[in-house]
Order: C-alpha cells, then sequence, then structure tokens
C-alpha cells in the first residue's frame, strides 16, 4: 500500500470527500476497513455520494471522528465500485472491523429499506 493511505489505517471512520458537478466538495464521514493492504468502504445506491462518485470518482480522505470532525491531514484518493466477489471481500472486513455497525446495523438497515449495498476500494490518486 502506499504510504499515502497508512495515514489512514488505524482510523475507524474517515471523512469522505467527493465532488458536485460543480467542485464543490461535499464531506461525509464513512466507516472504513482494511483486508491487508486494501482499503474499504461502503454506501447504498440512493445516498448522494454514490451519485457524486458515478460522476467523478476521485475523493479526499482523512481521518476523522464518527461525527465527522477532521483528525489527520486529507489524502487525495479514487473510490473504485466492487463487483460481486470483491464486495464480499469488502463487505467481510468492514464486519470484522465494525462488529456492531458493519455486520449487523447497517446491512439490516439498507435490506428493510430496500437499498442496494455499495462496496468501494480506495486507492491513493496522487493527480
Amino acid at each position: 500500500m502506499s504510504s499515502d493511505l497508512e495515514a489512514v489505517r488505524d482510523a475507524r471512520t474517515i471523512l469522505l470527500t467527493t465532488y458536485k458537478r460543480d467542485g464543490t466538495g461535499v464531506e461525509t464521514p464513512v466507516s472504513i476497513a482494511f483486508d491487508g493492504d486494501r482499503a474499504f468502504f461502503r454506501s447504498y445506491d440512493q445516498a448522494w455520494k454514490t451519485k457524486r462518485l458515478r460522476n467523478n470518482p476521485h475523493v479526499q480522505v482523512a481521518a476523522s471522528t464518527l461525527r465527522g470532525t477532521r483528525t489527520g491531514p486529507p489524502i487525495q484518493a479514487r473510490a473504485t465500485l466492487l463487483g460481486d466477489g470483491q464486495a464480499r471481500i469488502a463487505a467481510k472486513a468492514l464486519a470484522r472491523r465494525h462488529r456492531l455497525l458493519q455486520a449487523v446495523a447497517v446491512p439490516l438497515a439498507h435490506r428493510l429499506m430496500r437499498y442496494q449495498t455499495m462496496h468501494y476500494e480506495l486507492r491513493p490518486d496522487p493527480g
């Protein structure tokens, strides 16, 4: 893994900045998990951040509190939507790291609301 994402390895939550079409950044706290040197987060198909990611996969991430207060330096990254097989790896990593929230609460909420869960991998983006 690039030393860039090493800066958020110990964080349980990151502040994910996605960008609107006009370039305005929107910050959202999300849970992060690692499997080896791969970093993952999840969202759902109807979320605004998911819609923004479809248009622009370039993001900025920083370690943060659960409420979204930045606690580390911002890092440029790229969010890649994962297919079924890779999404299962991401889901397992998130469930291991956040046992109650990501293993039980979020999947249950997505099922009840009939949302499709979307898993993303973060990779450093130097440009």
